[in-house]
């Protein structure tokens, strides 16, 4: 008779190490390409921002910012950012009100022109960042490379990793991207310890935010003065700015659909987009020049002088600039929102301080963003780490926690400043 085979016992599952160290190389390659093509971006943009805003109107004795140059630059942004949304293959990419932090997996033919088209808009002054095109376009390049290199990768880790390398590089940190990536988990069901999922895409964040730190040094400190100890007005004052702001942001929310609308019925990019400039332009011509572009070195200048401006005119920025961030976004300038909203915050905030000078600048500025970030985004922790990391002060957070609070009621369960494609906004 045949002996009988003992029974095996069943492969033993690989250990956590053992699954989780393949994926750092990967991981380490993404987060330093992706940083790399931000830099990138960014530099060409700011040399093709220095020929359109010093060199051209030096050369032609015109100033710098005045009104006429305004609209004449950004109505012809307007023109080049529409013949390539026309002419490029894939439009340079899906409307961008209908856009977020979580980007569509796009087609490699669709990048150079979403790229084109994000480093024209940086330069010519509309109010957007570039996080939301920069996250694309890495996680079109991610997708399309590691898939032909590594198929056995899943496609969905690829993303992850190149999203939370571009949030990386772009806040200089890696915290930002793990806050990130934790709250769209609890979003929904996953595999194993919360530390085992944003394992890679947190080494994937940490080079990118290394990569940016070695080449570019980025500082987000706006240098406020020093808040130690935080006392019972700043307990009342936090709450109250945190709110105000939301419900400012909450404004330019509800009016989102319906400028997107009005843009919309002129149907054409060549329409849509250089009458969006020229619109941008006339807004830059009532606010002032630091009004214009992402916000993140303007917001510098009005912090490095919080007395300098009376409250009329910071209030008049912040709605200058959330009216601009509302233009760009709607017209189909291809930008983020977040980089525009810390300057209405910190404007809003800094003319708390000058209503009420017993309201301390740093206290003003960062429940200031706070609450236009809440609003805008609805990503409670990005929210937060953004209003801290403006004014470095530990003592400040734990009032941060408290008046998102009142702004989160405010904010939650109502519409957001992303549209679905037919045009109703996402709740």
């Amino acid at each position: 008779m045949p002996q009988e085979t003992a029974p095996q016992a069943p492969a033993a599952p690989a250990t956590p190490a053992r699954a989780l160290l393949p994926l750092i190389l990967p991981a380490l390659v993404v987060g330093v390409a992706a940083a790399l093509l931000f830099l990138g971006v960014s530099e060409a943009a700011e040399a093709l921002q220095h020929v359109l805003w010093q060199d051209l109107p030096d050369a032609l004795g015109v100033g710098r910012f005045s009104v006429p140059w305004m609209l004449t630059v950004l109505t012809a942004t307007g023109v080049a950012v529409g013949l390539v949304v026309w002419k490029a293959p894939g439009h340079a990419g899906p409307d961008p009100a209908t856009t977020g932090l979580d980007a569509p997996a796009l087609p490699p033919v669709v990048l150079p022109g979403l790229l084109l088209a994000t480093a024209l808009m940086l330069a010519g002054g509309p109010s957007l960042g570039p996080e939301n095109p920069i996250i694309a376009v890495n996680v079109g390049l991610a997708l399309w490379l590691g898939h032909r290199l590594l198929p056995r990768v899943p496609g969905g880790l690829w993303a992850a990793l190149a999203e939370a390398a571009t949030i990386g590089a772009l806040f200089g940190t890696p915290v930002a991207a793990a806050l990130v990536i934790s709250e769209a988990l609890a979003g929904r069901p996953a595999k194993g310890a919360l530390w085992d999922n944003v394992f890679a895409p947190l080494v994937a964040a940490a080079a990118g935010a290394i990569t940016t730190e070695l080449v570019a040094r980025p500082t987000f400190d706006l240098g406020l003065p020093a808040f130690d100890h935080p006392g019972w007005g700043d307990l009342l004052a936090a709450p109250v700015v945190a709110s105000a702001a939301a419900l400012l942001g909450m404004a330019a929310v509800y009016a989102f659909p319906y400028v997107h609308a009005a843009f919309g019925k002129l149907r054409h990019p060549m329409l849509m987009l250089p009458v969006g400039g020229l619109v941008l332009g006339l807004l830059g011509a009532l606010g002032g020049h630091l009004t214009l572009f992402k916000g993140l070195e303007e917001v510098g200048e009005l912090a490095a002088d919080p007395g300098g401006w009376t409250a009329g005119e910071f209030a008049g920025m912040a709605v200058v600039k959330l009216a601009a961030l509302l233009v760009a976004a709607c017209c189909g300038f291809r930008g983020g929102r977040i980089f525009p909203a810390v300057f209405v915050g910190a404007a809003l905030g800094l003319c708390a301080h000058a209503l009420v000078p017993g309201v301390h600048p740093a206290v003003g500025v960062s429940a200031g963003v706070l609450g236009v970030l809440l609003a805008v985004t609805r990503q409670g922790w990005v929210s937060l780490f953004v209003a801290a990391v403006l004014v470095a002060s530990p003592a400040v957070l734990a009032l941060l926690c408290i008046a998102s609070l009142p702004a989160w009621l405010l904010v939650t369960g109502r519409p957001q400043m992303q549209l679905r494609e037919d045009g109703t906004p996402l709740r």
